[in-house]
């Protein structure tokens, strides 16, 4: 049985990502503002605002790390304030950071792998995303800077999704014209699902030989023009 920590393990692509470790036999320790509705003997739940968590509760050996909190703060660049910026980036980059920095030595013990969270609009370009796609740059520099430094021992990577359908995302996908509109605008005609992002990050965690990557699941966006 492995032991994987996972942030924001209560709903969205977290819970996903929750559900198929427990499914499969392996222990999970959630962090989250609040408790879950599962009860698992497999799963321990640490109630803390992960910019604040001091490290408890983490045990001494992990075999992957899974930072899953983010936000969606989309409108005109002119629109932003500073407090606008500074939460997009504490939420997306510095908690992962902090929280990576807590369980290196875990992750170490247990040579183990780290999973964290971009967005297609960093490769991409898009409108109104100036926030988000600065904080999740931050991101995609942190796993490449930290794949080099915790190799061989410690892998990282990040899976880069676009618009997918989970409790973040409601706003943006709360009609059905709006959710036919967002599976319109990919290659693929659809949004992506909290599972399918879950099975790749389950994927990178496993696979022994991937570091250093920021892989796109979103549905065609980032790479096809039908």
């Amino acid at each position: 049985m492995k032991t994987y920590f996972i942030a924001g393990h209560r709903s969205g692509i977290g819970r996903a990502l929750t559900d198929l470790l427990l499914e499969r036999g392996d222990a999970v320790v959630g962090l989250s503002r609040g408790s879950s509705d599962r009860s698992n003997p497999r799963l321990h739940e640490i109630q803390a605002d992960v910019l604040q968590w001091d490290g408890s509760g983490l045990p001494d050996r992990l075999d992957g790390f899974v930072y899953a909190p983010g936000s969606i703060n989309l409108k005109p660049f002119k629109g932003y304030k500073a407090e606008e910026f500074r939460s997009d980036f504490e939420i997306n980059a510095l908690g992962a950071a902090l929280a990576l920095q807590k369980a290196e030595k875990a992750l170490r013990e247990g040579q183990g792998s780290a999973l964290l969270f971009s967005t297609v609009a960093v490769g991409q370009g898009m409108s109104y995303h100036a926030s988000i796609a600065m904080a999740k740059g931050a991101v995609e520099g942190l796993v490449r800077s930290l794949a080099a430094e915790w190799a061989p021992v410690v892998r990282v990577n990040a899976i880069a999704p676009s618009l997918t359908n989970t409790p973040l995302a409601s706003k943006l996908l709360g009609n059905e014209a709006r959710a036919a509109a967002a599976a319109e605008r990919h290659p693929l005609k659809r949004v992506g699902e909290a599972e399918d992002l879950a099975a790749a990050g389950l994927a990178l965690l496993d696979n022994p030989w991937i570091s250093g990557q920021v892989l796109g699941v979103d549905g065609g966006m980032s790479s096809l023009r039908p």
